[in-house]
């Protein structure tokens, strides 16, 4: 397989009358997905969206989401998932900076219908694709670009990863290396499908004949009541789902025994957690994946996790999959930056070209995580280096929040950084010296809320009199304020 259309086509002549999504009751097959998928391509010409153009794609996960994930880029245009939490500033800002001429959505656009040509609701899509003759999918090549996807910013904007169809296709072929499925199997989307994660098994089970059930919003016990209806066997999930999901099982236990295997990944995930999703699905295979959205995304994984529960190899986030290369930007058995190679690596930030030379350096891509590999090439993560949080499995750049904090009136100075937090693994915590002593935490929280999406926003503040600790160069000594956080811990990320 070389581009997206390569699985839409074998799943066409391979599993045609099979079972491809359900959703929401809606059964679809192999065939009646394929086409709809080639019908993208007509609307797409009637629309007068051309080669190349950005399409943006704002929407709970759906067969439609699915459809258009994959139509739009094998009909030779780019699709740009846009992230639900977003607040309305921070999704214009991406349609703008992409240059997206359309926006199709399930939700009312508000303002972003000032930032792209035309704006679909899904029930005009339906209307204008049903009439429709399928195309044939467009002649692509790997290097083109399939999709935008929009992640925060170290410079407060957030930046386009440009992922091309080779970079997707490979990781659809490592995934399947380091997760492997089967046509026997029924996969459980529960993940945003606007994140990596979520549309990670998009093209994989396409291609092998895998029906897909897709949760619109996740709730553990719709995901639940699923599994046992469709003898669901395989999921993937971010830590924050993985607990709800075993609280649930815990409190009201339906029949999950054909749950072979859930994967887990976009932050750490703690130990109980682990031990009590094995508890409560004993035939399952846990498996920690590791990567980032400029890797498209996987990197690593760690294979039957619950057979190390409380061994020091279970802190590590597995080897790389076959395919991908690791390195540490440090001396032999030191920890250092992990830099990774391969052909899922992103091309560069959308038009971004300083930051695309600091990401990428000679073909490695440097993740700005801190980790060190064992003597059996296992990685272990200990820190970040770049000023990032993450927080239910969602990336949350510091200084973005920062530029925000600053634009209130009463904030003198002010800076931003991960602690520690039981459920969501770390939380956004904002250290403020205040211009007039009357600010406070619900005002700041409140005034970030116009800009920023809900998961960004600070959790706790601290405010102070005496003005933050800096470097000799005036650089605030963010690690001195963060460190009483994190005492005890054997790492600082959680």
């Amino acid at each position: 397989m070389r581009t997206i259309s390569d699985p839409l086509n074998r799943a066409a002549e391979m599993h045609g009358d099979k079972l491809a999504f359900v959703c929401d009751g809606k059964r679809t097959t192999f065939s009646e997905f394929i086409t709809r998928c080639q019908k993208v391509g007509s609307l797409l010409d009637e629309l007068d969206i051309g080669t190349g153009e950005r399409v943006g794609l704002l929407a709970s996960n759906s067969d439609v989401y699915a459809e258009l994930y994959c139509g739009v880029p094998a009909a030779g245009r780019t699709v740009v998932p846009l992230n639900g939490r977003w607040a309305e500033p921070e999704l214009a800002y991406a349609l703008e900076d992409a240059g997206a001429k359309l926006l199709i959505t399930d939700q009312d656009p508000g303002v972003l219908g000032k930032s792209v040509e035309r704006v679909l609701s899904l029930s005009e899509y339906e209307d204008l694709l049903s009439p429709l003759n399928p195309k044939e999918f467009a002649t692509t090549e790997e290097d083109d670009l399939a999709g935008l996807f929009y992640t925060g910013g170290t410079t407060g904007q957030s930046k386009g990863v440009m992922l091309t169809h080779r970079n997707l296709i490979a990781n659809t072929l490592h995934s399947q290396i380091t997760m492997p499925l089967s046509d026997q199997d029924t996969y459980l989307v529960v993940a945003p499908m606007f994140h990596a994660a979520g549309s990670n098994s998009v093209l994989q089970c396409l291609a092998l004949g895998i029906c897909q059930v897709i949760v619109p919003t996740f709730d553990p016990d719709l995901c639940l009541d699923l599994i046992e209806t469709h003898k669901c066997s395989a999921t993937l999930a971010v830590p924050t789902m993985v607990a709800a999901l075993v609280e649930a099982q815990f409190s009201r236990p339906r029949d999950t025994s054909s749950m072979r295997l859930i994967s887990h990944g976009a932050s750490p995930i703690a130990t109980q957690i682990l031990v009590r999703a094995h508890e409560e699905f004993p035939n399952a295979e846990l498996l920690h994946l590791y990567g980032a959205t400029e890797t498209a995304p996987l990197v690593t994984g760690l294979r039957h996790e619950e057979e190390l529960i409380g061994t020091d190899r279970g802190k590590s986030v597995g080897r790389p999959s076959l395919g991908v290369s690791l390195r540490i930007d440090a001396a032999s058995g030191q920890a250092g930056e992990v830099l990774v190679k391969g052909p899922n690596v992103m091309q560069g930030y959308w038009n971004k070209p300083e930051q695309t030379a600091a990401a990428l350096e000679n073909g490695w891509y440097r993740t700005g995580d801190i980790g060190y590999l064992d003597e059996d090439g296992y990685l272990f993560l200990v820190d970040r280096a770049k000023d990032m949080i993450i927080s239910g499995g969602e990336n949350v750049y510091c200084s973005e929040v920062e530029e925000v904090i600053y634009q209130h009136p009463k904030v003198l100075e002010a800076t931003v950084f991960g602690v520690p937090n039981a459920q969501w693994g770390e939380q956004v915590h904002a250290v403020v010296v205040p211009r007039e002593d009357s600010l406070t935490e619900e005002e700041l929280i409140d005034f970030c809320r116009a800009s920023l999406g809900g998961y960004k926003l600070p959790r706790s503040v601290e405010f102070r009199s005496e003005e933050l600790p800096k470097s000799g160069p005036g650089k605030v000594l963010k690690r001195e304020l963060r460190a009483p956080y994190w005492e005890g811990k054997d790492r600082a990320i959680n």
